[in-house]
């Protein structure tokens, strides 16, 4: 028991945990790797039971360290090579590593993870615990040498080994579960995967490749991964500030290929790999410019204020009562439209809301206009409400319209179940009416009360409606 008292002794166990835990690494990111092909239940398990028979076989080769030490010793030459034991098993774990390390790049950089039902191929549970085990093996040959190398007693040997094992499997299931969610990193370590089998396969034709070689490029390797993991995450948590309806529907446009690429492209908007090649792939006349037009509208209406909307104050179509009853007559027979609000001298003054039909149809029996329109109250929402909100108040009004007052009551404008329509589809101009938008040439006429999401919209430019203004027209705007 003296030994235990041997500061060396300490030094040398502490020393060979650390290297064992360091060199242990790249096995535990490879195990991770491997869980993944099973299902979610079984990947701990497997994780375990791999873990453990791998231990099994470290402190097996451990106790055959004698063996090992004769690995060295030529047992035949071909062409000019000679191959000792421990050649032929760097040779045979290095075509392993090759082997593996391409299969599995080919499945991922192929996008193979998925069956033709969309369901995704799990693999065999015992064999991916057999490669987990032989994986361990090609990786646990050079930590034992290096532990037969370092120290001379054997039970210090086991020691380091059986603590290091312990660290890999608390450390198996965070590692697998931050490999998963970083699918760049699971193609980095298939790429150092098929460098290490290399040089395995170099060493074992006698062609030594000094380890500071390859840790160097690892290195190099990470610290790229690392500017590219830093640079998703700052990505992510600008996008984070954005409304979630707007990434929404940008995302989904851009599926349909409803954005420019290179307005995407220069504005940083882009959300994913996948997304981007799903873009690429899509058909241009898959998605006409109508649908793409009434999909951006459903998706960013909620986001929309309903001065956005309505149709303005001054664009209102009105009977005062307190006018003669011909010019009443006159005024609904010569207007398009079908209801009209009713007021007293001015627009803020609502008596109620009358059809024309019905309003000529009372007026021909002299009836009251101002007593005929009371019978019809209107129904008054408040600007700040949201169009969702909206959609329920007009249900209530069966047909009719509301009209939109500010904070003061003074009525800015009024909204139909067309407008609503019309921010969701584009514009249905009525008889009396000209288009907002008109092409001309290269260029666009506009009316200044043009709606800046339907304008956005179709110029395909994203950048004109702004949360926090309280404009909602190009005039408004400019």
């Amino acid at each position: 028991m003296e030994f235990l008292f041997d500061p060396s002794i300490w030094a040398g166990l502490l020393t060979l945990v650390v290297l064992e835990i360091v060199l242990g690494i790249d096995n535990l990111v490879f195990i991770a790797i491997l869980a993944d092909k099973l299902p979610p239940k079984q990947r701990d398990k497997a994780r375990l039971i791999g873990l453990s028979l791998a231990l099994v076989m470290r402190l097996g080769l451990l106790s055959l360290i004698s063996w090992m030490v004769t690995l060295t010793t030529p047992l035949f030459s071909v062409g000019g090579f000679s191959f000792a034991g421990r050649d032929l098993i760097l040779l045979a774990g290095g075509l392993f590593l090759l082997f593996k390390a391409t299969m599995e790049l080919h499945e991922r950089l192929e996008n193979r993870q998925l069956d033709g039902s969309g369901n995704r191929g799990y693999a065999s549970f015992w064999a991916v615990v057999t490669q987990i085990v032989v994986l361990d093996a090609v990786f646990s040959l050079d930590a034992v040498i290096t532990a037969v190398g370092m120290v001379n007693h054997l039970p210090v040997m086991m020691t380091a080994v059986v603590i290091a094992m312990g660290v890999m499997l608390l450390a198996s299931k965070p590692l697998t579960n931050f490999v998963n969610a970083h699918p760049t990193v699971v193609v980095l370590c298939l790429s150092f995967l098929l460098m290490i089998g290399l040089s395995l396969v170099a060493e074992g034709f006698g062609f030594h490749i000094p380890k500071g070689y390859l840790y160097a490029a690892i290195g190099f390797s990470i610290l790229i991964e690392l500017f590219n993991q830093v640079a998703r995450r700052n990505f992510i948590r600008h996008q984070s500030n954005r409304p979630m309806r707007e990434r929404t529907a940008e995302a989904i446009l851009r599926l349909m290929g409803g954005r420019n690429r290179a307005q995407t492209a220069s504005n940083g908007n882009t959300s994913s790999s996948e997304e981007a090649a799903l873009a690429e792939a899509m058909p241009q006349e898959a998605f006409k410019d109508e649908e793409r037009y009434m999909i951006n509208g459903v998706l960013t209406l909620a986001s929309r204020s309903i001065r956005s909307i309505m149709t303005p104050r001054g664009e209102i179509s009105w009977v005062d009562a307190n006018r003669p009853v011909d010019e009443i007559r006159g005024q609904l027979l010569d207007t398009p439209h079908s209801l009209f609000p009713v007021c007293r001298g001015e627009l803020d003054e609502i008596v109620g809301v009358v059809r024309a039909k019905e309003l000529l149809v009372a007026l021909e029996h002299g009836v009251d206009v101002a007593t005929f329109a009371a019978n019809t109250p209107t129904i008054v929402v408040p600007e700040t409400l949201d169009p969702i909100n909206l959609l329920g108040v007009l249900r209530r009004a069966k047909g009719s319209f509301v009209i939109v007052t500010n904070e003061f009551g003074v009525v800015q404008g009024l909204i139909t179940p067309l407008d609503v329509l019309e921010a969701i589809a584009g514009e249905f101009p009525d008889e009396d009416e000209t288009p907002d938008i008109i092409a001309d040439g290269d260029g666009w006429l506009v009316k200044g009360g043009t709606d800046l999401h339907s304008l956005q919209q179709l110029l395909d430019f994203h950048e004109l409606v702004d949360p926090t203004e309280d404009h909602a027209s190009l005039a408004g705007l400019l």
